[in-house]
């Protein structure tokens, strides 16, 4: 049986949440952003997310995959959906869970950078420095984290725990996400 460790509260995301949202409204007061969440884990993130920004926003969706039921990175990134709408000379704002080796996020961040937005910057609950490989950073981070294997508010092992309210430490052997 997996154990699970609480390391961040459904209280404290939520107020990270507002303070991001609070943020991302002022840097961009006046006009409109996209926010295109990184499938699947980024979906509870954006919602909240979205419901704190006081602009006109709209939401897209990307999907990648790097992890598979694996609890490494596999070393490349897959793109499995791209988006929908045109994103040229709009304020794009990329929402990922996590923000790991940064090996996802640099790859997402070439492919949207094609589209030449208006602006892209990125947004990311969790950031786990220690592990970074790819010079890239969030513009907007909620938490950094050490180095554990974290489940829960959209973040996965093989598919479960997505939708524990809390951010918990996964203890079942080895991992590093």
């Amino acid at each position: 049986m997996d154990k699970l460790t609480v390391l961040i509260t459904r209280e404290q995301i939520a107020a990270k949440v507002a303070e991001m949202g609070k943020r991302i409204t002022a840097d961009f007061a006046g006009e409109s952003v996209v926010l295109i969440g990184v499938l699947k884990g980024a979906t509870i993130f954006l919602a909240d997310l979205a419901r704190q920004i006081k602009l006109d926003v709209s939401f897209d969706f990307i999907a990648v995959s790097s992890y598979g039921n694996a609890k490494q990175q596999s070393g490349e990134v897959k793109l499995m959906k791209d988006v929908d709408q045109s994103t040229e000379g709009k304020n794009i704002i990329l929402v990922e869970d996590i923000l790991d080796t940064g090996l996802t996020l640099t790859y997402i961040k070439k492919v949207l950078l094609a589209h030449q937005p208006k602006a892209l910057k990125i947004a990311a609950l969790l950031d786990k420095v220690s592990r970074r490989t790819e010079s890239i950073q969030g513009d907007y981070v909620g938490f950094e984290i050490p180095d554990e294997f974290v489940v829960g508010y959209g973040l996965d092992f093989a598919e479960r725990y997505r939708n524990l309210p809390d951010v918990c430490v996964l203890e079942s052997g080895s991992g590093t996400r």
